[in-house]
This record gives C-alpha cells, sequence and structure tokens, in this order.
C-alpha cells in the first residue's frame, strides 16, 4: 500500500525528529495568539486551561498523518473534519477558510524555518515537496483556493499575515498560560525561540526579542545533541511530566485504525478543536 508521505521525504525527516518538532509547535504557538480567528480555540476552553498539552495532541496527529499509508492518513484527515464539523455545528457558526488555510501555512512555515534554523538550507525541490504534501492534506479536508506550487504559497502566505493577524485580549491571555504552564524562565526560552522562527510581522506584534542571540547555542547543540547532557538540555526545555512525550517525537508513531469517539476528542487540530466561552469581536 502506497505512502501519504514518502518514507525519504524530507517532510518525514523534519517532523521525525524531537527538535524540529518543539520549533514547530514553538513558531505555532507564536502566531496562533495573534490569528484573527484564535477565537475558536477558546470554544470548549480546552487550549487555555492545558496550552501546552492541546499543542502536544496537534502535533501527534500531524505526525500520525504524515507517518501513515495513504488509507491510514486519509481516515485520519477525514475524522478530524468531522470534528471540526460537529464543532462548527455546536456553534452555529463555520470556521472561515482563510483561517483553515492559515493552518496549513503555519505548518508549511514553520517545518521550513525550524529545519533551517536547527539543521541547513532546504533546497527549492523540499520547499515545493513540503507545500505540497500539507497542501494535499487541506485538499483531503474540502479548503478551497490551495496554492499549486512553493512560489504560489509564498505570495499567499505573505498576504495572509498582513490581513490575519492581530493582537486581542486572547493574545493576552494565550500568553499568560504559556508562562503559568511552563514557568518563568521557561517562558522567556520560549520566546526567544519564536523571536527565531517566526516572520518580523509576528515578531513585532508580540514584542518578542529576535533569538538570533542562541544561534550559537544552536550551532553547538546541532553538533552535540548526541550527548547525554544535550538530550538533557532538551528535555529541560519543557515540564518533567512532557519529557515522555517529547522523547516519543524521535520515534516514528505508531499507525492506527480509525479513531474511536474518545481518542478523536483528544487527538484535535488546534483550528477546530475550541470554540469558545466568548466570542471574538
Amino acid at each position: 500500500m502506497s505512502n501519504f508521505v514518502a518514507p525519504d521525504s524530507i517532510v518525514r525527516r523534519i517532523w521525525g525528529t524531537s527538535d524540529t518538532v518543539m520549533f514547530i509547535f514553538a513558531g505555532a504557538a507564536a502566531e496562533f495568539a495573534l490569528n484573527k480567528a484564535v477565537d475558536w480555540l477558546y470554544f470548549t476552553g480546552r487550549l487555555p486551561a492545558d496550552p501546552l498539552g492541546r499543542l502536544f495532541s496537534t502535533v501527534d496527529y500531524a505526525r500520525r498523518i504524515l507517518f501513515a499509508d495513504r488509507a491510514g492518513a486519509e481516515r485520519a484527515i477525514d475524522a478530524i473534519a468531522a470534528i471540526h464539523g460537529a464543532v462548527e455545528a455546536k456553534r452555529g457558526q463555520s470556521i472561515p477558510d482563510w483561517a483553515y488555510r492559515d493552518v496549513l501555512f503555519m505548518l508549511i512555515a514553520y517545518s521550513i524555518k525550524a529545519f533551517e534554523v536547527l539543521e541547513r538550507t532546504l533546497t527549492t525541490a523540499e520547499c515545493e515537496e513540503i507545500t505540497a504534501v500539507f497542501c494535499r492534506v487541506g485538499q483531503r479536508m474540502g479548503i478551497p483556493d490551495l496554492p499549486p506550487s512553493y512560489p504560489a504559497w509564498l505570495l499567499a502566505r505573505e498576504q495572509h499575515l498582513a490581513q490575519d493577524l492581530a493582537a486581542s485580549p486572547y493574545t493576552t491571555d494565550l500568553y499568560q498560560q504559556y508562562r503559568k504552564h511552563l514557568g518563568g524562565p521557561r517562558y522567556q526560552l520560549l520566546r526567544a525561540i519564536q523571536g527565531r522562527v517566526v516572520p518580523p510581522a509576528v515578531r513585532q506584534q508580540l514584542q518578542l526579542p529576535s533569538g538570533v542571540f542562541l544561534q550559537p547555542a544552536l550551532d553547538f547543540y546541532g553538533r552535540t545533541k548526541q550527548w547525554p547532557a544535550s538530550q538533557w538540555l532538551k528535555n529541560a526545555l519543557l515540564p518533567t511530566e512532557y519529557q515522555t512525550r517529547i522523547k516519543a517525537l524521535d520515534a516514528q508513531p505508531v499507525e492506527h485504525s480509525e479513531p474511536d469517539a474518545a481518542t478523536a476528542r483528544q487527538l484535535r487540530c488546534p483550528m477546530r478543536q475550541h470554540a469558545p466561552k466568548h466570542s471574538a469581536g
């Protein structure tokens, strides 16, 4: 049976390593806080109650798609679409198409940027492959107006950054939750990593540091990450209760059949997983 993503794909290399996945996680956590559709993340209240757990669940689900065979990936994508449809029905509104595209665009953008910060510059062909993979996910979900190529995605990404981001009370609340769940030192490290991977528009609105001071440490980490001390430092980035989940990011996800209802509720894609107790204006 064919794979949804080729075993030797750059996408699997990126999403099969905890280092890059954690940097993707950091960038998405920043940009989600500014997205004009962030109120959907508050509908059930699960995101503010457990932002780290929710984002890990999202990463887990994305990895299951990227490492599954085609049939398994399509079942997982269909399950996400069904969950989102149920949330939309409960709220009595539809998540806008641009918000769905924003999520896919974030996955593309931070896959590229995280790998380039930690490893090397990607080739144009590799960027095309990353774009194509996530656009296939979007096509299966029925998301319209997806870019047909990497250059087209670059243009669409700039338009979305200009149109779809704005600071709001949700932004402030999410960052308060990040600080609460991480603690002061880890929170400051998160902000520095975010400043290293997010685009200038996000960095400026969130008043993040540039993070360039981290690059020598990241270069050193890249040369020594197989050392036990480096593994300890990586695990120290998040609270101890998440260390098992961090370690699991270095292993290929176990393939599953279509999730049951209880599993599906836990493995939700962020833009369709929550809907607020208070609505964005």
